[in-house]
């Protein structure tokens, strides 16, 4: 049997426990186990629903396969108790491979195990958890990494997408599909995270000229969206204008025009039969080989591998 830990400090994200410990379960060749960080039987969700049954860390003992580390509040808060610290990098010391969900991984990066690798968390918190530990390398797009024996994952369900991945390493495609299928979930997401954040990002721009411009841009995909156009149309010069983007949305305009018509291009390939010609020239790219140059910059893969992807999610 492998034995899976799963900890995190209270209250913890309840998905980011109860998503691996779902899927987990499902395999018959894991041992489960979630464990308090205080010495309780009990752990403490973001939600007020309190997980029975807890074992408690002291009672951890030998090797262990898997250990996973949840986010929540108690991670994200910057408070964390010393003693706790110490029992992860023990445990870590003890196991196979160390993953952290969503903010989990201020936890390992607060041990050291973190320092000079690639990580990420939840695109919320990716700044934050690269200006506390610079010594972490962090890539804001992935839903999961490796390095090493190391794992993060980005947010909440993504440490579902993280855990069916350890599955499949473990036992192959097959079982983690099976699995995939009993809990109704992609076994492969198409893109990153960035599909999502960049989306809610917008709708977070507090500037009501900067609202109405995406309006016009979201409604002119084909139209020339140069920095020294959209700076004209607002009223500003384009090197104000260029401060003010990165100021309202965290990225240059260029970057921005990018994500709309990566994101205009993903829905027209979810939605539609047109061909990846035809949707290039719908969302503005102006060549199929722009297309795929850009969603590779933008969300890290080409969109024939995004439409791979889908399409084999379909099937």
């Amino acid at each position: 049997m492998r034995k899976v830990v799963i900890s995190g400090p209270p209250p913890v994200q309840v998905l980011d426990v109860t998503g691996p410990l779902e899927v987990f379960s499902n395999v018959a060749d894991y041992q489960v186990e979630v464990v308090s960080s205080d010495g309780s039987n009990q752990l403490m969700t973001n939600r007020g629903i309190k997980l029975a049954g807890a074992v408690q860390r002291d009672e951890v003992s030998g090797p262990i396969d898997t250990l996973v580390i949840a986010g929540g509040p108690g991670a994200e808060n910057g408070n964390h108790d010393s003693d706790y610290i110490r029992w992860i990098a023990d445990a870590a010391g003890r196991s196979r491979r160390i993953a952290s969900i969503c903010t989990g991984a201020f936890l390992l990066a607060a041990t050291g195990l973190l320092d000079g690798k690639r990580a990420v968390t939840h695109w919320n918190f990716c700044d934050r958890l690269a200006r506390e530990f610079p010594k972490v390398n962090v890539l804001p797009n992935p839903i999961f990494l490796r390095d090493g024996s190391i794992y993060t994952s980005a947010g909440i369900t993504a440490g579902i997408d993280l855990s069916l991945a350890l599955v499949e390493e473990d036992h192959g495609h097959q079982t983690a599909l099976t699995v995939a299928r009993q809990l109704v979930m992609f076994l492969v997401r198409p893109g990153g995270q960035a599909q999502y954040s960049h989306m809610l990002s917008r709708q977070a721009t507090t500037s009501e000229p900067l609202r109405e411009l995406q309006v016009y841009m979201l409604e002119n995909l084909k139209a020339d969206l140069s920095v020294e156009t959209l700076a004209e149309r607002i009223g500003m010069s384009p090197r104000h204008f260029s401060r003010v983007c990165l100021r309202e949305m965290k990225m240059n305009p260029g970057q921005f025009v990018d994500r709309l018509r990566v994101e205009a291009a993903q829905q027209m390939i979810d939605s539609s039969s047109m061909g990846l010609k035809e949707i290039a020239d719908a969302c503005g790219f102006g060549s199929a080989d722009s297309m795929r140059r850009t969603f590779q910059r933008v969300i890290g893969i080409t969109a024939g591998e995004y439409t791979e992807r889908f399409k084999r999610v379909k099937d």
